[in-house]
């Protein structure tokens, strides 16, 4: 087996128990692997695997939420689209965002901070790239970028708060037109 077959594990384990909170004898029991195997795999750790995990939702930003963004559509569908993916990877808003979970950490974020940073940074940037290309003066097209995933990752937090993820579906229908204000 390769390690990545073991992505969705430890994807599930770092956005629930988070880097400092997952062990190894936990991610062993969930993956099925032993210590010795793991290190094999992931010959430098858990922070391997974790590194692992956040490349893993990294890519899922490249390869959906960005190409969604890029599309020849009209800037509405392409909000549609994105908010409708986003919807899908955090399973309405049951998972956690790893980003999230990790940049909260301070062991973590000294060793993920420029990669969390750098997702965020071009998610908004290619939501405020739409915006101006409709339009949208730069400034606000970033904000409205940056609103955005306020947005998004208030109300991942809220709903795992409060147990109920109706919220994450009501802002994520609203975003597509809140972004298109005014263009």
């Amino acid at each position: 087996m390769s390690k990545q077959t073991h992505v969705p594990t430890l994807l599930k384990l770092f956005r629930q128990f988070g880097y400092e909170g997952v062990t190894l004898s936990k991610i062993s029991q969930e993956t099925g692997l032993g210590k010795a195997s793991l290190y094999h795999h992931f010959p430098k750790g858990k922070a391997e695997m974790a590194e692992t995990a956040l490349t893993h939702v990294n890519n899922w930003l490249e390869a959906s939420i960005l190409e969604i963004l890029n599309r020849p559509e009209p800037p509405i569908a392409k909000f549609q689209s994105m908010c409708e993916e986003v919807s899908n990877f955090f399973n309405e808003g049951q998972n956690s965002c790893l980003w999230a979970v990790l940049v909260m950490e301070q062991a973590s974020d000294d060793l993920f901070h420029a990669q969390i940073s750098g997702a965020f940074s071009h998610w908004i940037e290619a939501i405020a790239k739409v915006l101006v290309t409709a339009g949208l003066d730069e400034k606000l097209a970033k904000e409205r970028g940056e609103d955005a995933m306020i947005v998004i990752q208030g109300a991942l937090i809220l709903c795992h708060g409060l147990q109920d993820f109706a919220a994450f579906q009501r802002v994520l229908k609203q975003l597509p037109q809140q972004l298109c204000r005014d263009i």
